[in-house]
């Protein structure tokens, strides 16, 4: 068990979605919560948050976070030149297929981005978190977000999501700067408005969907937001595993 920093810190993070081959998620996890969490900590990183895709059986999501660009590039190459992947990316690349889906993002407002209040972190014989969901809805825009944007989000988008029983945990935009660790790609060209979620089961979201549909004042706000989107909002479903710091 260890205490662990505040999201205060997290002014950049990245939120990664693995494509793995079939039936590896779960040998991923374990390696993964067994040996990279305290290491990638160690050098200078929060590890948020890890996940099961539950509509895509081979996705393993995950999200990690940093003080600004400028130690996300010392983190990152204090722990990829480092003996812990050394030792075990062999075992974690043998999982996977694809991990370049990375978005680098930044809290659309100071004080916007996922609070981690200070506690700690599960051990790894912890039982799942079998009933919690994290919803993340991705907004693929045409321009970066603005101002504009960012107020309807709270003024408008937020508090209707919220009166339809969900708990919004933060939002989220495109970090514009370059990516300094050109080692691991991320999606660039793309301006995302990504929000953040929570339910305390499949129930409370079907429940949650089902308010909104018959909300007519959420159609058209809805409606409205998207017509600044290129193409329809990504939504990702996910349960937390045990470990994971964001989990309700």
């Amino acid at each position: 068990m260890e205490m662990i920093a505040t999201e205060s810190t997290c002014a950049v993070v990245e939120l990664r979605q693995y494509t793995l081959h079939p039936g590896q998620r779960d040998v991923l996890i374990e390696l993964f919560e067994r040996e990279f969490v305290h290491p990638l900590e160690d050098a200078g990183m929060t590890v948020l948050g890890q996940f099961h895709d539950l509509d895509r059986p081979d996705r393993f999501v995950w999200m990690r976070g940093f003080p600004d660009m400028y130690r996300r590039a010392q983190g990152l190459a204090a722990f990829y030149s480092g003996p812990v992947w050394h030792a075990h990316r062999e075992a974690a690349n043998a999982t996977m297929i694809d991990s370049d889906n990375v978005l680098l993002l930044r809290p659309a407002r100071d004080g916007a981005g996922i609070a981690i209040p200070e506690r700690r972190r599960a051990a790894r014989s912890a039982p799942p978190l079998a009933h919690r969901r994290i919803v993340v809805t991705i907004n693929p825009l045409a321009k970066p977000a603005d101002a504009r944007k960012m107020e309807r989000f709270e003024t408008v988008i937020a508090p209707a999501l919220e009166d339809a029983g969900a708990r919004v945990l933060g939002c989220y935009v495109t970090e514009t700067s370059a990516n300094n660790f050109p080692r691991l790609p991320v999606r660039d060209g793309e301006h995302v408005f990504v929000w953040f979620t929570s339910f305390a089961d499949d129930a409370a979201y079907a429940n949650h969907l089902a308010r909104l549909e018959a909300s007519a004042a959420w159609r058209e706000c809805i409606d409205t937001w998207n017509e600044g989107l290129v193409a329809a909002p990504e939504v990702l479903r996910l349960a937390p595993t045990a470990r994971s710091l964001i989990s309700a």
